[in-house]
């Protein structure tokens, strides 16, 4: 079962408020409905982070996403062309 899905900003007021909190992590944990692994591969991925700098991350990943879709179709019209000269007439 596919659980909820957090923003980077999100994730990065969850983790300040661990910070700040005085309750065990199990009970904080517990009462923004994630796991304890949950919270710890988010405090290794946005430790530091600040919240622009977040936005700044997601939008560089969209691009590069984009870039390499950019990338692939460009081989393939490579490797089209290629085929299409080698081929004897």
């Amino acid at each position: 079962m596919k659980g909820k899905r957090h923003s980077p900003e999100e994730i990065i007021t969850i983790l300040r408020a661990a910070e700040t909190s005085d309750q065990p992590l199990g009970e904080f944990c517990r009462a923004h409905s994630i796991s304890e692994e949950t919270f710890y591969r988010w405090r290794r991925r946005f430790q530091g982070l600040e919240v622009p700098a977040a936005k700044q991350l997601r939008d560089l990943s969209g691009e590069n996403t984009r870039l390499k879709q950019l990338l692939a179709e460009r081989d393939l019209d490579v490797a089209a062309l290629k085929a299409l000269v080698q081929k004897k007439w």
